[in-house]
């Protein structure tokens, strides 16, 4: 391609204050990068910067180009972190964060044990992008519109149900009305959705507590405030060793968890982390049931 190097300069330049700003994070001259930015312009024959005050500012026609070359130069880098990390058998993976805290973490090193692979994580929910932020897959919950050119691998169908303290059941098993419900920000329909899909009816005004995320929403529940909705296998291990009872059981929500991928193709890597975590999840069922 030709005046790459001046792309490159007009890249830095355009996420500048100023030419000098600009060679100061290139280590080039004032000089220099104005230069450059007269060789672009000559080329495309248009105007990309103009001068107001001690400050360059982007014409219509440079702020177009500016567009193009964050995408160009993103994605030279993303490319470029993939060809680093290839030999490295490390997977860069984004998790939600209540999956990554309360199920994901105790398990992970049973994976890198077993395989030599590194598993780096990040926490975030909802939709990702993948390649934008340098991540090789995304465990999520299948809840929003997901891009068409990414793999969709699922892990296990997802189960809800009422999730509570012993000691809280005692209290109010002999008059549900008076149980508080407990509700995340994230997932405000929660209890709606299971009441509607279950044989449970709520309470016409129940007493209700709000909280941000979803961690606090089940930790809550732990503590014995009230009951809140829980999702497998987030639940999972609470249930196992007693610090969160289910006496109203689980329903399907008809969601999956999901394993997101910016191919449908997996490299080996990819494929045996895949693998255990199927594995993984479908052993993290009530009752022991297997998601389909």
């Amino acid at each position: 391609m030709r005046h790459l190097k001046a792309f490159h300069v007009f890249h830095i330049a355009a996420q500048s204050t100023s030419y000098s700003e600009a060679a100061k994070k290139l280590y080039l001259t004032h000089g220099a990068i104005s230069k450059q930015i007269k060789v672009l312009e000559q080329h495309l024959q248009k105007p990309l910067f103009i001068k107001q005050g001690r400050r360059m500012q982007l014409t219509a026609q440079g702020k177009v180009l500016k567009h193009y070359t964050d995408v160009a130069f993103d994605a030279l880098d993303n490319g470029a972190k993939q060809v680093i990390s290839m030999d490295e058998h490390h997977l860069e993976v984004s998790c939600e964060p209540t999956l990554t805290m309360r199920w994901l973490m105790p398990r992970l090193s049973q994976f890198h044990q077993s395989s030599g692979i590194d598993v780096r994580l990040s926490t975030a929910g909802g939709s990702i992008a993948l390649n934008e932020n340098g991540l090789s897959m995304a465990i999520r919950r299948d809840d929003f519109d997901i891009p068409e050119d990414y793999g969709v691998h699922p892990l296990v169908e997802e189960w809800v149900g009422p999730v509570m303290s012993a000691a809280y059941w005692d209290k109010v098993q002999a008059d549900l009305t008076k149980m508080t419900l407990l509700h995340s920000e994230t997932r405000a329909s929660a209890w709606q959705d299971w009441s509607q899909h279950s044989c449970h009816i709520l309470p016409v005004h129940p007493f209700e507590k709000t909280f941000e995320h979803f961690y606090f929403c089940l930790q809550a529940a732990a503590d014995g405030l009230g009951a809140a909705m829980g999702s497998y296998p987030l639940v999972a291990d609470d249930l196992a060793c007693g610090r969160l009872i289910a006496p109203l059981g689980f329903i399907l929500s008809g969601h999956h968890y999901i394993l997101l991928s910016c191919r449908n193709e997996l490299v080996e890597d990819e494929a045996q982390f895949l693998a255990w975590l199927q594995d993984c999840m479908r052993r993290s069922c009530p009752e022991g049931l297997s998601g389909k």
